[in-house]
C-alpha cells in the first residue's frame, strides 16, 4: 500500500511516499480503507525522533483516520464491512490502510465529509476527555484554553459552546488569531505575545475569583500564571510541555486554594480506557456533529503527495483549525 514514510528523523523534508505492508487486523480490530487523516503536533515530534510510537502500534505517522471498513477481525460483531467510520489509531494514519480497535470506532454522520471526520478524533476527543471528563467542566463555570487557533484549543471552544452554553472561557492567542477566536465566542482573548503573564487580566475579568479549569499545552512557562489564575478548587490539566518541563510551584497557595494539577496524554492510554472515552464522546458530543452544531474548522486540505508542505504549514503556525491530508478517493 502507499504510505508516507521517513528516511531518517529530522525536518519535514525527510518525509516521502513509498510502499508499506498492508496491516492485518487482530481479532478485536478492523482494517480501514483510509480516505483522509489530519496533521497533529505529535506527528511532527515523532518525525523528529522525540515521540516514538507505543509498543505494538504502527511506526507510520498519523493518529486519526476517516474511511470505510474493509475487513473485520474475528471477534468484531458490532460493525460490518462498508461502514463509514472515524477513529483514533496508535499510528498508521498516513497510509491507504490502517487498523483500529473496534471499541475506538465512531460512525461518520451522513452530514459530515471524510475530510471533516478526519479532524474529529484526536483534537476533539482530547479536548472532550480533558475538559469534560477529567476537568469535569460544568455549565456556568469559567475556563482558560491556551493557544487559540490550534486544533485542540478550537475543539475545546466549540465543545464548550455546544455542551456548556452558559460557561465562559478565556483564550490566549497570537495577534493574527485574536479576531477569529472572538468570533468563535471567547469571553476574553489575551495576546500572549504582549501579555505573557495573563493572570492579572484573568483576575480582573473574574473579579479575583479565578477560573475553574485551565487546559494547557505550554507547560513550564505558564505554570506560575496558570496557578495564579486558578480559583478555589480549580483544576489545571496539562496536555503538553512545549515551553519546558520544569518550573517552580507554590505548594502553599495550591494547598490553601485546594487546587489540582493533572497530567494527561491520550495516545498511550490502555485500549479499554480509550474505548470508554470514545463511548462517552459518542454519547454526548457526536450528536452535535451530526446536527452541525459543531463543524470542524479546516484550514487547508493537502493531497498525500504534498505531505511535506502540510507539515511545514503546521510548523509555520499561521493556520487556524485543522490541516487535513487526503489519502485517496473512496
Amino acid at each position: 500500500m502507499k504510505a508516507v514514510l521517513i528516511k531518517e528523523f529530522g525536518s519535514a523534508d525527510v518525509l516521502y511516499i513509498g510502499e508499506a505492508e498492508k496491516p492485518v487486523p487482530s481479532g478485536d480490530q478492523v482494517l480501514i480503507k483510509v480516505a483522509a487523516t489530519s496533521i497533529n503536533r505529535p506527528d511532527l515530534v515523532q518525525r523528529e525522533g522525540n515521540y516514538p510510537a507505543p509498543k505494538g502500534d504502527s511506526t507510520i505517522l498519523g493518529l486519526e483516520v476517516a474511511g470505510v471498513i474493509e475487513e473485520l477481525g474475528s471477534d468484531v460483531t458490532d460493525w460490518k464491512v462498508g461502514d463509514k467510520v472515524m477513529t483514533l489509531v496508535g499510528g498508521g494514519g498516513y497510509a491507504e490502510y490502517a487498523v483500529a480497535y473496534a471499541c475506538h470506532l465512531m460512525p461518520i454522520p451522513n452530514s459530515m465529509s471524510y475530510e471533516e471526520a478526519a479532524c474529529v478524533c484526536e483534537s476533539y476527543i482530547t479536548a472532550f476527555s480533558n475538559v469534560f471528563m477529567i476537568g469535569d467542566f460544568q455549565d456556568g463555570q469559567t475556563a482558560i484554553f491556551h493557544g487559540g487557533g490550534g486544533g485542540v484549543n478550537t475543539a475545546a471552544i466549540q465543545l464548550s459552546n455546544a455542551l456548556t452554553p452558559n460557561s465562559k472561557y478565556l483564550v490566549t492567542a497570537a495577534p493574527d488569531k485574536i479576531e477569529t477566536v472572538k468570533e468563535l465566542g471567547a469571553s476574553l482573548v489575551v495576546d500572549y505575545t504582549t501579555t505573557p503573564d495573563f493572570s492579572e487580566a484573568v483576575k480582573e475579568y473574574t473579579a479575583k475569583k479565578g477560573v475553574d479549569l485551565i487546559l494547557d499545552h505550554v507547560g513550564a512557562k505558564y505554570l506560575k500564571p496558570n496557578m495564579n489564575s486558578l480559583g478555589y478548587m480549580g483544576k489545571l490539566v496539562v496536555i503538553g510541555v512545549i515551553s519546558g518541563i520544569k518550573a517552580e510551584l507554590n505548594l502553599a497557595l495550591m494547598m490553601v486554594k485546594r487546587q489540582q494539577i493533572i497530567g494527561s496524554v491520550l495516545r498511550s492510554r490502555p485500549v479499554p480506557m480509550k474505548g470508554e472515552i470514545v463511548a462517552e464522546f459518542t454519547r454526548r458530543a457526536l450528536p452535535k456533529f451530526a446536527d452541525r452544531s459543531i463543524v470542524p474548522i479546516i484550514y487547508k486540505t493537502f493531497p498525500i503527495e504534498e505531505v511535506i508542505e502540510a507539515h511545514k504549514t503546521m510548523e509555520a503556525d499561521a493556520h487556524f483549525g485543522k490541516i487535513v491530508l487526503k489519502i485517496q478517493n473512496i
